[in-house]
């Protein structure tokens, strides 16, 4: 019988990566795969991770299970960075668990919302491809809305059309910095009017954090998520330590479910808990632990968020850097410069992005989205010039 399965399509993104990998060039530019990477194209492990796995290694005293929640030391540890450290809890209307990363994280969301009896997800495109994946194996309808003018700006009509148009039953996923796979992000003014808007539509919010701290620091990246929970009774939270740790590998998230009613969290969390068990069980525990460990060593937590900075930075100057191009061939990079994370999309066709990989060895996504990380000092003006040959 499994020769009833159907041939499913090789993911584009790690197709891409092998045939990177198999490029002889030299100045071959991979701006494919989403990782950060430093001026030296390397994606090394942070020295405050290395630091807590020695004292990991040092201290930890049994692999015994955990259970469905993963570590909560880890969860609880987390709260005042996502949530702000005098509301960590929402007097306590919050909890959370441990995921295998932000993915683990929004599929266990998504499986909530389906059996909470949500039949809709509207979401704005493009969008991160896994969100649209998700939703379609779990059998929920999505509704799109249009996220990015072609000005580089967001799209806040269609916002608000999408909002204006939902409807009982509704939840809306939402970037919460960083968008993927665009870097255009809400302004604060903008976040404003959408947390009145959600509350006042009486939908779901769910909240797709995955890049704290890459944006504009960890405070500005969490104002929009913070704005949306103070005005809405209820909401999912989706958080992922791969980024902003570095730790793509160890899979290390966690999902946070805010109530109107305290009294309904532990109701609402033995869901969670229970969808877990069927997926995956238990969240490995790893990378999880030695998050902990920073968070609760203040040295540690000191030397992660400079780390932090510094990456933070580099994509800042390389963002710079390609709005001081200002217009390559038919493309202007100038907004560029405005944008957050690690992500952007240049408008080119796919003939265009195929001409960028056989011509000039540049590899990016078939949509045009680039991981601006990929870029350094030393290869942006071949990324321009070549930018302006396909396009000229």
């Amino acid at each position: 019988m499994l020769t009833n399965l159907q041939q499913q399509p090789a993911d584009a993104l790690l197709a891409l990566i092998k045939l990177h990998n198999a490029d002889p060039r030299a100045d071959k530019i991979d701006l494919g795969v989403g990782v950060y990477r430093t001026g030296d194209g390397d994606t090394p492990v942070f020295r405050s991770i290395k630091a807590a796995e020695a004292k990991l290694v040092a201290e930890q005293d049994s692999k015994a299970y955990l259970g469905p929640e993963g570590d909560m030391g880890f969860v609880e540890a987390l709260m005042p960075y996502i949530f702000g450290k005098d509301t960590a809890d929402m007097g306590g209307r919050i909890e959370g668990m441990q995921t295998p990363g932000g993915t683990g994280s929004l599929r266990l969301a998504l499986a909530m919302v389906k059996r909470a009896g949500y039949n809709r997800i509207i979401v704005g495109t493009p969008s991160w491809p896994n969100h649209a994946q998700i939703c379609a194996d779990l059998d929920l309808d999505v509704v799109e809305f249009n996220h990015a003018l072609p000005s580089g700006q967001t799209d806040m009509d269609a916002l608000r059309a999408a909002l204006a148009d939902a409807r009982e039953g509704d939840a809306i996923l939402l970037h919460g910095c960083c968008h993927n796979p665009t870097g255009i992000d809400y302004t604060n003014e903008q976040w404003d009017e959408i947390a009145q808007l959600i509350a006042d539509a009486k939908i779901l919010p769910i909240l797709d954090l995955a890049y704290q701290g890459l944006g504009m620091g960890m405070e500005q990246d969490a104002y929009g998520l913070r704005r949306v929970l103070v005005a809405v009774p209820e909401a999912l939270i989706c958080y992922s330590c791969d980024k902003n740790f570095g730790l793509y590998r160890d899979r290390v998230g966690a999902l946070y479910a805010m109530v109107a009613d305290p009294a309904d969290l532990a109701k609402v969390m033995s869901n969670g808990h229970n969808l877990a068990r069927a997926n995956w069980s238990q969240p490995p525990d790893h990378g999880g632990a030695a998050v902990r460990l920073i968070l609760e060593d203040e040295a540690l937590t000191a030397q992660w968020l400079a780390e932090l900075d510094e990456m933070r930075k580099r994509m800042r100057q390389v963002r710079a850097r390609l709005a001081a191009a200002g217009t390559a061939g038919s493309v202007d990079m100038t907004p560029m410069g405005g944008q957050n994370g690690l992500f952007s999309i240049v408008p080119l066709s796919k003939d265009q992005v195929l001409s960028m990989r056989e011509k000039h060895g540049i590899y990016m996504a078939g949509s045009g989205r680039i991981n601006v990380a990929g870029l350094t000092m030393g290869n942006i003006d071949k990324f321009v010039a070549a930018v302006a040959d396909v396009t000229a």
